[in-house]
């Protein structure tokens, strides 16, 4: 049986640790085995199979968050309910966001299946590695349905208080993974289809486990005509998940403006910045763990109809970040040389130089941290109050930011602008959450489901 938290009640720092510390082991590991994944593809196939992974990532990064975008929406309803104790309600909600998610799986699948070859050729993807990237992309994009149906069981989970049957199939995915990665590219010799489809077997086997505790929970009790499609609450899920999607789909098409200036620097370049994006999931990934508890508390909270609690979570919320934040930053710059060495092999033509690419890069990245870790603190309050238009603009002042960075001040200011784009929009993605919140605070405006 899943076991739940009620974040209603209790001292709002130990609610949210104990809830964020399974949820940052989880994301540390998979982000672990990812670096893993990258280390075998970096070192085991050579570093221009390196540059083909990057290349792709953003393309990627695209499909993966506008699911988990979607699954992070539609759980809030699942956590408000929960908070409400309206087990009715939540039950509907969970049949119809399962539903949603099957149906979004599979035109992601057929539409991102079809855009992979005129996507890589309009970023100017080198030649050399658009095969490899082509590969990478479309064996990730065949497994769509199955990031759904992972991501919607953990969201569900988490959503209840659940942290801890995230993390143990985290640990069974990892194992999988780094597993098949070696069986697959060293031993069967299969390149970069065999890291990609080693990504998608695992991450199977993670759902399978998250489907068997939420199958055997007391409060998932979804009777025959819940599963009849609502039109009403179906309308009510998407209005509020489709904005938050859009968001990240409008932060990943600045990530592609940005990758199409970084491919333009050949491919060793695109191998430096690949070094350093695959350290940046695990830079980033504390700050979605706090930023999934943060989500948990608010709209319970915001159910319960508690603001006391919802102003004493906020203080605890800053503080959490910044003090992570700082102590990752401290990590990176004793480590990151090091931790950038585990990509590329130095004894193959042209690492070294990927490698002072990825460095100047991380370091930048890493000075700037606590910027992108105070974006989840107000995200996630405003998102839990209902209000995901905000977060909707921030993905705006991101995309120009990073278009306007690589494409125009690139023009004139040279290669040393792309190293800041990437913290620059981080801080208008901030101040486009952070401003709104005091104001809707100030107004008492902030709570609008």
């Amino acid at each position: 049986m899943a076991k739940t938290t009620d974040m209603t009640k209790g001292k709002p720092l130990k609610l949210i640790l104990n809830f964020a510390l399974p949820l940052i082991v989880t994301n540390l590991g998979q982000q672990l085995y990812m670096i893993a994944d990258a280390a075998i593809v970096g070192r085991g196939i050579g570093v221009k199979a390196l540059a083909s992974v990057g290349a792709a990532d953003w393309v990627y990064w695209m499909v993966l968050w506008t699911v988990m975008m979607l699954t992070q929406g539609f759980s809030m309803f699942v956590s408000r309910h929960f908070g409400e104790k309206n087990m009715t309600d939540m039950n509907r909600v969970v049949a119809m966001s399962t539903e949603l998610c099957a149906f979004f799986g599979v035109i992601l699948t057929v539409a991102g299946l079809f855009a992979v070859r005129p996507v890589l050729n309009l970023l100017g993807t080198p030649g050399d590695i658009t095969d490899g990237s082509a590969t990478y992309l479309n064996t990730m994009i065949s497994g769509t349905v199955i990031v759904c149906a992972y991501n919607m069981a953990s969201a569900i989970l988490r959503a209840v208080g659940d942290g801890k049957t995230p993390l143990v199939a985290m640990i069974i995915s990892a194992v999988l993974n780094v597993g098949l990665d070696l069986l697959f590219v060293i031993w069967f010799n299969w390149g970069i289809f065999g890291a990609a489809f080693a990504s998608v077997i695992s991450q199977l086997f993670s759902f399978l486990y998250c489907f068997a505790v939420l199958a055997k929970s007391d409060y998932i009790n979804i009777s025959k005509e819940m599963w009849k499609p609502d039109g009403k609450l179906i309308r009510k899920l998407l209005a509020f998940a489709l904005p938050l999607a859009a968001q990240y789909m409008i932060i990943n098409l600045g990530g592609i403006v940005l990758q199409s200036t970084v491919n333009s620097q050949g491919s060793m370049f695109v191998a430096g910045f690949t070094a350093t994006n695959k350290l940046y999931g695990l830079l980033e990934s504390s700050a979605i763990s706090l930023g999934t508890a943060f989500s948990t508390y608010f709209a319970q909270n915001f159910g319960a109809k508690n603001e006391l609690r919802i102003k004493r979570g906020m203080k605890t919320a800053i503080l959490l970040s910044l003090a992570a934040s700082l102590v990752i930053m401290l990590v990176v710059f004793v480590l990151g040389r090091f931790l950038l060495m585990l990509f590329l092999d130095t004894s193959e033509a042209g690492a070294f130089e990927a490698l002072d690419i990825a460095e100047k890069y991380l370091m930048i990245m890493a000075l700037c941290l606590p910027v992108l870790y105070l974006i989840y603190v107000y995200r996630s309050v405003l998102q839990s109050a209902g209000n995901s238009t905000w977060s909707l603009i921030s993905g705006f002042g991101e995309l120009f930011v990073r278009a306007g960075m690589s494409k125009i001040v690139f023009g004139f200011a040279g290669v040393g602008v792309l190293y800041w784009t990437e913290p620059l929009a981080w801080l208008a993605a901030l101040l486009f959450v952070m401003i709104p919140y005091y104001i809707k605070q100030k107004r008492k405006t902030l709570a609008i489901f």
